[in-house]
């Protein structure tokens, strides 16, 4: 018999492919399950990584065969950040939840640009527990985006529409170079190049010396408006920073939220894993001021424990930021009823029309752990900061560079030419597998840093850092 089936690409043989997508979930679930059995990570061997030299595809392969490679290949040599021993940078690990709604979305392969779905529900879900958690009123509008440096971004677009009006995005800067604006010199290096994309340029950003628990120094800040004003300048955009890259400092939002009101500017927040930590009771009380923020950018993809990508925007002035981005054209005619209303769209506050479904496994995560757990997760992170912090105190060949402000410290090791023993010492820990710190530098000197972001860290990983450390330090001879 000869069938009328189309040659689409699904499967032939629906049985036989259950049965390997059912081994390949098993596999994932296997490799979460003994995460902290085997290395945090490993160096990739040339033989290995020469197959990813292989030649395009041109004939059909076979499913099973390349699950094999990506067992073989792939798996064994990833960044290692779901492991409990990963405190390089600010990685967050992922869950199975997350895993399992990413399979979902995966399957549904909704488009999150517009229309009428139910997908879109889910991201105007999020929407309004976002704005409930951050003091938002019920006008603001929000985005998922890949991460914090496009939600930056979006906030420094905004901003600018405020200042120079809609008319903008049609005739461009042109010859206006008055506006400035101002952050902390800790503030993350995507702020800069935001300034720079948005086309006000990087010379148009002013770093605002810290104090010494490493916030933007207010009185630092007065007298740098102050002084653009006298000049004929435009201040027009005030970034503070809650958890600053390198020891997670947070600026005090809320004196920050009074000068940006006095000085008429646009009050914007690179909350980027910091942000989430109002959701634990003990550390709310230091983000007071985060809900007098004109826009907020957070990722939950770090301290959220959401698996990679999904950043946020959140603005105050929804209608400011639509107006920013809004682009009406024949194909995204919207209408009352059918597939296309449910207007405004996401597209409307964004760059992306195509978009993919970051919601559901945010709203999984959601649902599934709730706000209190989560919280509870964030302030014990924080608490094994502070415990490394008592091990480095209590061992006289570490000297502690920057105090756990937050879940992150900075320490090294004493001696003579410190900085590269130190460096080499960080490769040394990674190579190991042991340990995955990363490397910053505090006041001119190089520091081992490690960002304690990861639900599945324990004091067992706190107290092999810290021993791999020494044992590492001692085969060198230091």
């Amino acid at each position: 018999m000869t069938s009328n089936r189309p040659p689409d690409l699904d499967p032939s043989d629906w049985p036989a492919m259950r049965a390997e997508a059912h081994s390949m979930l098993d596999q994932m679930l296997d490799h979460l399950a003994r995460l902290g059995e085997g290395p945090i990570w490993r160096p990739m061997p040339d033989s290995v990584r020469e197959q990813f030299r292989a030649e395009l595809p041109r004939g059909q392969g076979d499913l099973g065969e390349v699950n094999a490679e990506f067992r073989d290949r792939v798996l064994p040599y990833a960044l290692g950040n779901q492991h409990p021993g990963f405190m390089g940078w600010v990685h967050g690990g992922g869950t199975v939840v997350g895993m399992l709604a990413e399979m979902l979305a995966g399957g549904l392969n909704a488009n999150l640009g517009g229309r009428d779905h139910a997908p879109m529900e889910v991201e105007r879900q999020i929407l309004c527990w976002v704005r409930q958690l951050f003091g938002y009123p019920d006008s603001a509008s929000g985005l998922f985006v890949t991460g914090t440096s496009l939600a930056n971004f979006i906030a420094v677009l905004v901003a600018r529409t405020k200042v120079l009006g809609p008319d903008i995005r049609r005739t461009g800067l042109g010859g206006i170079t008055s506006l400035v604006a101002y952050t902390s010199t800790a503030a993350h290096g995507c702020v800069r190049q935001a300034m720079e994309m948005a086309g006000l340029g990087s010379d148009a950003l002013r770093l605002i010396a810290t104090d010494a628990e490493g916030r933007l120094d207010p009185a630092v800040l007065r007298r740098a408006i102050a002084a653009d004003r006298g000049a004929g300048l435009r201040p027009f955009l005030l970034i503070g920073t809650a958890g600053t890259v390198d020891t997670g400092a947070i600026d005090d939002l809320d004196a920050l939220a009074d000068i940006a009101v006095a000085e008429d500017v646009w009050f914007h927040i690179d909350g980027a894993f910091g942000a989430l930590g109002i959701l634990a009771p003990e550390l709310a009380p230091r983000l007071v001021g985060i809900e007098r923020s004109d826009s907020l950018a957070f990722d939950f993809h770090k301290w959220g424990q959401v698996p990679y990508d999904a950043g946020y925007v959140l603005v105050r002035d929804g209608a400011m930021h639509r107006a920013t981005f809004a682009a009406p054209a024949s194909y995204l005619r919207r209408d009352s009823r059918g597939m296309a209303a449910g207007t405004p769209w996401p597209c409307d506050y964004g760059p992306d029309l195509s978009r993919g479904f970051r919601a559901l496994k945010t709203w999984f995560t959601l649902k599934v752990y709730g706000t209190d757990r989560l919280g509870a997760t964030i302030a014990r992170t924080c608490a094994l900061a502070r415990l490394l912090q008592s091990r480095i105190e209590a061992e006289p060949r570490l000297e502690l560079l920057a105090p756990a402000r937050l879940n992150i410290v900075c320490f090294r090791l004493r001696g003579p030419d410190a900085d590269a023993v130190n460096a080499a010492l960080v490769v040394d820990l990674q190579d190991s597998g042991l340990a995955a710190p990363s490397t910053t530098t505090i006041d001119g000197k190089l520091a081992i840093r490690a960002a304690i972001v990861n639900h599945r860290t324990g004091e067992r990983d706190i107290e092999r850092l810290v021993t791999a450390t020494l044992a590492l330090a001692d085969a060198r001879g230091h």
